[in-house]
């Protein structure tokens, strides 16, 4: 069982370094994605809304992840 648990954490960790970046990033794109369709805009400022969130996302992480 401990063989089996190692190698998910190992498998896990190829994809997800820092779970709190995952996770807000997911929570960026379900925003995004529930909120975005129902705005009366063109597809490339929606494009722009989102790669501006996840930039936004990123930034925030590199700023925490350089002061600690």
């Amino acid at each position: 069982m401990k063989l089996l648990r190692a190698t998910v954490d190992e498998l896990l960790g190829l994809f997800v370094d820092d779970g709190s970046f995952a996770a807000a990033i997911v929570v960026w794109l379900l925003a995004a994605g529930l909120t975005l369709p129902r705005v009366d805009l063109a597809a490339a400022a929606k494009g722009a809304i989102l790669f501006a969130g996840l930039a936004v996302v990123l930034v925030l992480n590199v700023l925490r992840r350089a002061r600690g």
